[in-house]
């Protein structure tokens, strides 16, 4: 085995430094010649490439949002019809609506007149509904995103009785925006619990273009949307809670819905760390029903 001699003090009670070897660039050394320059050559056996991943951009605040809404004479497509839609093409840069739009669609008969207080004859009436339908689609193909107040209830009609499918990505302004704590509005609010929390008068109910503007009010008066926007399109997955029924009211109080859209549960989509972030247990839903009912107004 080969013996090193130690090495000599500085004189200051620590090690002399080590001599630098050949081609260092050190003075007093002496030059190692062209012969010793080193070149890297990608065609050599033992060059490595490292492959790294491509990154994912960040997600961005959409700049123009199709704000919509529907009216329908049921609660999903297998039982009744959309007969309204409403939209409003948004500016979020400048908080400037560009268009707007609403329309009828024929019905024989409407069990939710009631509520919504269009009479199926109404709808039936002469219009420039294949101008309408063109003019709706040109705005859609101008957005960047849809925003609907409970999403998935208005999504389930387009495709559908002449109603086109729109490729576009849906937020939620119920479930997927987290409004501000400020606002003291409780988790998965109504349309018009959020246009009240934002100082917007209401006026009236149940008509498609009329909860569209109360959307564009409220984003009009929200300086942070653009960061609640990007926050609202993290992934989210439907979520189960477990809890004892005498505790139920944890999983109300946390904006969990029972029956909606889970049958028989308390649900709601929520992203991986808000759910780890809550005080009870929940697990993730394989199976997510596409129905939401429609919110309270």
């Amino acid at each position: 085995m080969a013996s090193h001699a130690p090495r000599p003090s500085d004189g200051a009670g620590g090690l002399a430094p080590e001599e630098p070897g050949p081609g260092s660039g050190e003075p007093g050394l002496t030059d190692p010649g062209p012969a010793a320059t080193l070149a890297f050559d990608p065609s050599a056996p033992s060059a490595a490439f490292v492959s790294l991943p491509t990154l994912a951009p960040p997600p961005r605040a959409p700049e123009r949002l199709l704000i919509l809404d529907t009216e329908t004479t049921a609660l999903s497509p297998d039982q009744g019809d959309c007969i309204e839609v409403g939209a409003v093409l948004f500016h979020l840069p400048s908080r400037a609506v560009l268009q707007q739009i609403s329309f009828l669609l024929p019905t024989q008969s409407n069990p939710a007149e009631a509520i919504n207080g269009i009479p199926a004859a109404v709808t039936r009436l002469h219009q420039p509904l294949e101008a309408a339908r063109s003019c709706f689609l040109a705005m859609a193909a101008s957005a960047d995103a849809v925003v609907a107040h409970n999403a998935a209830f208005d999504r389930q009609w387009f495709g559908l009785g002449g109603l086109p499918e729109l490729g576009l990505p849906w937020i939620c302004s119920m479930e997927d925006i987290r409004w501000p704590a400020d606002r003291l509005l409780r988790p998965a609010p109504s349309v018009r619990d959020l246009a009240l929390a934002y100082g917007v008068p209401v006026w009236a109910a149940h008509r498609a273009l009329t909860d569209c503007h109360y959307l564009v009010h409220v984003f009009q008066r929200c300086p942070d949307l653009e960061a609640l926007l990007v926050a609202a399109q993290e992934p989210r997955q439907l979520y189960r809670a477990h809890l004892p029924y005498a505790e139920r009211h944890r999983a109300r109080e946390a904006g969990f819905r029972w029956n909606e859209p889970l049958s028989g549960a308390w649900s709601r989509r929520l992203t991986a760390a808000e759910a780890a972030a809550l005080p009870f247990p929940v697990e993730p839903v394989d199976a997510d029903p596409v129905a939401f009912l429609p919110c309270s107004a």
